[in-house]
């Protein structure tokens, strides 16, 4: 029999050292400075900001979070939030699912997926619900699905158009059927509001998949995209080992499906106002509610 002591592994002490740094190192604290995942350069905060959080050499558009989105889209101290008090709990008392909403309440400052609310872009009011990718990846629950029907309730009410951002890894799986119903039930106020003859313009932001982008994210009059996101129901990986082929370099990303005809325009963030706005000046019409009218 073979001694244990034959398949230890060799000591090197270097390698419980931590790594030497060179003297090459940046030595920048994190916040001034954020690498971009794309081209690996370094760039301050504050260019960032300035630039709509997009990297200034590359072009890659960083995930910021919802208060983020409605700062950059709606004019100043314009936006007010509707059903802020709505959230999240274990209805189904599935384990752990109480300690991952507490910690995702703690992480992103929201209590719940969704933001909604009504604002004013160059003016000109809209109902808007932006999800916020920090809470458990913009997940679908029920309280995000309810949110979001209310916001599409209280446009039709009030003969407005709708905004949506969205940002999700899809249906909240500690939620399960419940969960899923409420691709439905979203589905069902995205119809009545297009049956009254109203404006919803969708902007898909990166990733948005699985129940969100098979229900009220692809079903806008008028669907945008940034730039490089990733859009799609199943993932990437998910697709390559069901099929077991090689997926096409950039297969599910924005530009992919703009060529396929599932996306109308890639809109960068520095001219999405811009765009949203005449968007809305096309679509209005004096007695309102009618999505195919003219200026």
């Amino acid at each position: 029999m073979l001694s244990k002591s034959l398949f230890k592994k060799p000591k090197n002490e270097l390698e419980a050292q931590h790594r030497i740094k060179r003297k090459t190192d940046p030595a920048i604290p994190s916040e001034l400075c954020r690498s971009c995942p794309s081209c690996k350069q370094l760039s301050f905060t504050s260019d960032l900001e300035n630039n709509f959080h997009v990297c200034p050499k590359c072009g890659h558009h960083f995930r910021i979070n919802a208060r983020q989105r409605l700062n950059m889209i709606v004019d100043p101290d314009t936006f007010v939030e509707q059903h802020h008090e709505l959230s999240s709990f274990n209805r189904l008392e599935f384990p752990g699912y109480d300690e991952k909403l507490e910690q995702a309440t703690l992480f992103s400052h929201e209590n719940e997926g969704v933001i909604i609310g009504t604002g004013k872009i160059d003016n000109r009011e809209v109902a808007l619900f932006v999800m916020e990718a920090t809470f458990m990846m913009g997940s679908m629950g029920q309280v995000v699905g309810e949110k979001i029907t209310l916001i599409f309730e209280y446009a039709r009410s009030h003969c407005l158009p709708v905004l949506g951002y969205t940002v999700s890894g899809g249906a909240r799986m500690q939620e399960g059927m419940l969960a899923l119903m409420q691709m439905a039930k979203t589905s069902g106020a995205v119809k009545r509001h297009s049956d009254a003859g109203l404006l919803y313009l969708t902007i898909l932001t990166d990733p948005t998949t699985g129940g969100v982008t098979a229900s009220f994210a692809m079903e806008g009059d008028i669907i945008l995209a940034e730039p490089e996101a990733l859009i799609a129901f199943a993932g990437p990986r998910v697709i390559e080992q069901t099929i077991r082929q090689r997926l096409p370099k950039g297969f599910q990303r924005a530009e992919f499906l703009l060529e396929k005809g599932f996306v109308d325009a890639i809109v960068p963030r520095s001219i999405q106002k811009e765009t949203v706005k005449r968007l809305l000046i096309l679509h209005k019409n004096p007695k309102g509610g009618n999505k195919n009218g003219s200026i």
